[in-house]
């Protein structure tokens, strides 16, 4: 069973192309044109042990938020198509990820159902700019993108942090974490992992 997709996206503000593979290495090639963004998308792919193939632009002279959202909205996109019908998954997974200072929890469920509650996050850390561009909102923004997309519940939960860097870091490392273990395929799960037989 191959657990991949590739999906195309192109709007007014911003074109988006994306590979996956679950059953990866965490290898990635990253190209968003929004350099603090690579930086966590690499993060995500490596510590998620997906591969991540994405190349990204977009309107960027206005603001990075339209290409940002878009990737996001692409991943999720692609993670609920390469998993198919979710047969024999773990589903329910959690990660626990500090950086320095910061620390961060996400709690996943693959559950076909979307929802996602962001808490945590300090006062301040939504008007922080990160890397020239990236500010601190977006973090927010892109998990709720992916979480909607990807039809799954997410709740992540900034536990402790001062810089910007590090607790946006730190939560895209908690949610590859939580990723790599709730969309690990289980031998001793049969079938669906539902009561109701379908996800």
């Amino acid at each position: 069973m191959t657990r991949t997709a590739t999906i195309k996206r192109t709007t007014s503000e911003s074109s988006v192309e994306l590979s996956l593979n679950l059953d990866g290495t965490g290898k990635t090639n990253i190209d968003t044109s929004v350099p603090f963004y690579d930086h966590m998308m690499t993060a995500l792919g490596k510590h998620s042990l997906i591969d991540l193939d994405i190349k990204a632009h977009g309107d960027t002279d206005i603001d990075v938020h339209h290409t940002v959202e878009d990737v996001a909205i692409v991943f999720g996109e692609a993670l609920k198509q390469a998993l198919g019908d979710k047969a024999h998954l773990v589903r329910f997974a959690d990660a626990t990820v500090p950086l320095d200072e910061a620390l961060a929890t996400a709690v996943v469920d693959v559950s076909g159902r979307p929802y996602a509650v962001c808490t945590g996050e300090p006062e301040g850390f939504e008007y922080a700019m990160i890397g020239g561009h990236f500010t601190g909102s977006l973090v927010r923004h892109v998990m709720e993108s992916i979480a909607f997309h990807a039809e799954m519940c997410l709740h992540m939960t900034v536990l402790a942090g001062r810089d910007p860097h590090h607790i946006a870091e730190a939560e895209f490392k908690a949610l590859a974490r939580a990723l790599r273990y709730a969309v690990e395929l289980d031998p001793r799960v049969s079938g669906i992992p539902s009561t109701k037989g379908a996800l």
